[in-house]
């Protein structure tokens, strides 16, 4: 015979219960109740004053049985509210039924009136009990919150039921959501949707996930940005347009990245990334204010998120930490291989012959530079090797109109002068694809139907992408990227 699990017997005694309740004629999940107030309300004095009616609902998370009376805390979304359960107020079979069939986790609702105990706690002295949902589950750890950061994020609602603090969190992110768009609309900006899923990807380096679409019967793969189907916009008529929305990319699960997350994109005609840059800040102006603060403890140490911040040049930087001019790794729009090689060895970083020589620079850059980008900084002027949509410095075909936004060493935003050149696009998107076919499974696709597109004329302009999730990091001070998306992929339990 096999031996039941402890688990198994509590569901099947609770449910025991659950049964026996029926048969007395209780409704354990009644479909509707009216409340008047939140706990939030009935503590405010001003708005709910001593000896008012008052009825309030939540998830009990505290019994304190005396006899002939009890003490309970309700929760929820605004609080905890206090309950004065005495049995002659509510009647003996209401009172019996609060202490023999009422458990933590149970939603509670409860008609009374407001009134202050003698410690000075505001109080709802209950005159009605209404059981409106039972929990077969106890609380997590009888309220003291998750300690495993892998079952807080496993068990999301677990974790937002035993911790008040990351629900704060997550209303943080999702007021930081609404300045962002407030920004953008009052800032002229039309927020649009784009395709999700796509014949193909661009718009960045990344790998997509694939999928089949039956009716069509073909390939699709999951968009991996936005920016190429939003600069068809701009080609359209447009002059600008926004979309805060999902991306996906097939890449590694860590603190950092998580294979779904949400970008804000942003085009604008008759701009430039000097535009970009100060659109960026009008971002952060307004995180700011929303939220009500300048800066944040951020891993261990102050970060100012108030603008204006430096803006520092890339080929300065890389003189500065690698010995060399950044022009002794390019060779015209594409890299020179046996100059990043040497200088990869000479630095101590790997660069072995199948990586990607995006890669390399990326490891050079991550381990040279990337440290001393602590305050908020955009860094301008990136190599046209590694960023195929941005138009090239005047004079310069090696390096682009291109900074990326970085704070507390992540980076945060991206941002073009936009190449509308078709031609040159054509050629770049080429050299993208001789890196794909040689390996480098990240590289550009060439995406004909863009091309063709651009070849209609697009006016000069500027473009953005901001990590939603990494500015909510920085707002909310938190270095893991699992703490600010809601349920984060996570890898199978073993």
């Amino acid at each position: 015979m096999t031996e039941r699990s402890p688990m198994a017997e509590i569901l099947e005694l609770k449910r025991d219960r659950l049964r026996r309740l029926r048969e007395r004629g209780v409704d354990p999940f009644p479909p509707r109740f009216e409340r008047t107030h939140e706990a939030a309300a009935v503590l405010d004095e001003a708005r709910t004053p001593l000896g008012s009616p008052a009825t309030v609902a939540g998830r009990l998370v505290q019994i304190r049985e005396m006899g002939k009376a009890s003490f309970a805390h309700i929760e929820d979304g605004s609080g905890r509210i206090q309950i004065y359960v005495r049995s002659d107020r509510v009647g003996a079979d209401a009172y019996d039924f609060f202490k023999r069939d009422l458990h933590l986790g149970d939603f509670l609702g409860a008609q009374g009136k407001v009134f202050k105990t003698r410690t000075g706690e505001t109080t709802l002295e209950a005159a009605r009990l209404t059981l409106l949902a039972k929990a077969f589950r106890s609380p997590p750890e009888k309220w003291h919150g998750l300690k495993d950061p892998e079952l807080r994020h496993r068990f999301r609602h677990l974790d937002l039921m035993a911790s008040p603090e990351v629900r704060r969190g997550f209303e943080k992110r999702s007021r930081l959501v609404r300045a962002v768009r407030g920004a953008m609309d009052a800032m002229g900006f039309l927020e649009v949707e784009t395709p999700v899923l796509l014949p193909q990807a661009g718009g960045a380096a990344a790998t997509p996930f694939q999928t089949h679409h039956r009716a069509l019967d073909r390939t699709l793969v999951l968009r991996i940005a936005t920016e190429l189907y939003l600069k068809r916009l701009i080609i359209g008529g447009f002059e600008r347009v926004y979309e805060v929305g999902r991306i996906f990319r097939n890449e590694g699960v860590d603190t950092r990245h998580n294979p779904e997350f949400t970008m804000m994109e942003a085009y604008q005609a008759y701009a430039d990334y000097h535009g970009m840059a100060r659109l960026a800040e009008g971002l952060f102006d307004a995180g700011c204010r929303t939220l009500g603060f300048e800066e944040v403890e951020y891993r261990g140490r102050k970060l100012r998120l108030q603008p204006p911040f430096r803006s520092l040049s890339l080929p300065d930087l890389w003189r500065d930490a690698c010995g060399e001019d950044i022009h002794a790794v390019l060779k015209g729009k594409d890299f020179d291989r046996g100059g990043l090689e040497r200088l990869a060895s000479r630095l101590g970083v790997e660069a072995g012959p199948a990586t990607p020589s995006a890669k390399v620079f990326e490891r050079i850059f991550d381990a040279r530079i990337l440290p001393g980008l602590w305050e908020p900084a955009f860094v301008l002027d990136h190599p046209t090797a590694i960023t195929p949509l941005a138009k090239c410095k005047p004079g310069d075909e090696s390096l682009v109109e291109r900074f990326e936004l970085f704070a507390g060493m992540e980076e945060i935003a991206n941002a073009y002068t936009e190449l509308n050149d078709p031609d040159d696009q054509r050629e770049r998107l080429e050299i993208q694809l001789r890196h794909r076919k040689a390996g480098d499974a990240e590289a550009d696709i060439l995406d004909a139907d863009f091309v063709e597109a651009l070849e209609h004329g697009m006016p000069p302009t500027g473009g953005i992408g901001v990590g939603i999730d990494r500015m909510a990091m920085l707002f909310t001070g938190n270095p893991s990227i699992r703490e600010v998306i809601l349920f984060p992929a996570l890898r199978p339990e073993t």
